[in-house]
């Protein structure tokens, strides 16, 4: 019989915490992976005896696999995003310095993620679940408890209010970028 560590038995005593933790950041489908890799990833620590508060460390591990997660995400989203880029009049430029445009992409995606935070409570939830983690209309009507046609209403309002958030501040962002004259 294989007798736990330290670190182990802390998890299984904690194991609710942990869930509630990581359930506060991620979508309910995803808790169950994230407390399953913070299990795997405690078990692979080497020196427990660093350690000064083991529960601390571990559902800080949890947070911090949860908030990966959900950064993944985000740039799943942004590049799903940019796809669509073309239904809009909104289109990024270059200006041929490398520096300057991969600046000027992370600044674009942070507009992005901000455009996704000013949008309502369930639009928000509705319009991630959708673009983010690939639900369909069905699943998300049932994760927030509407109808399908609620679901629909929310994503094209979310993906409205996102493009008219976009375009409304990139107007203030592209006054900063160099103009390319062809």
């Amino acid at each position: 019989m294989r007798y736990a560590r330290g670190i182990e038995q802390v998890y299984f005593k904690a194991l609710g915490l942990i869930t509630r933790t990581v359930g506060r950041v991620v979508p309910p489908d995803d808790v169950e992976d994230i407390v399953q890799e913070t299990y795997v990833k405690a078990c692979q620590v080497k020196n427990e005896s660093d350690i000064r508060n083991p529960q601390a460390f571990l559902l800080k591990m949890a947070r911090n696999l949860a908030l990966d997660h959900i950064k993944r995400a985000e740039f799943r989203l942004a590049s799903s995003m940019s796809g669509a880029a073309g239904e809009t009049d909104y289109e990024p430029r270059s200006s041929g310095d490398l520096t300057h445009d991969t600046a000027a992409g992370d600044q674009e995606f942070a507009l992005f993620c901000e455009s996704i935070r000013q949008l309502p409570q369930q639009s928000r939830r509705a319009f991630v679940l959708k673009k983010v983690y690939g639900y369909s209309q069905k699943e998300i009507a049932i994760q927030l408890g509407v109808s399908e046609s609620t679901v629909e209403k929310h994503i094209a309002s979310g993906l409205l209010k996102s493009r008219q958030f976009m375009m409304k501040h990139a107007s203030v962002a592209e006054f900063a970028k160099p103009s390319v004259r062809e």
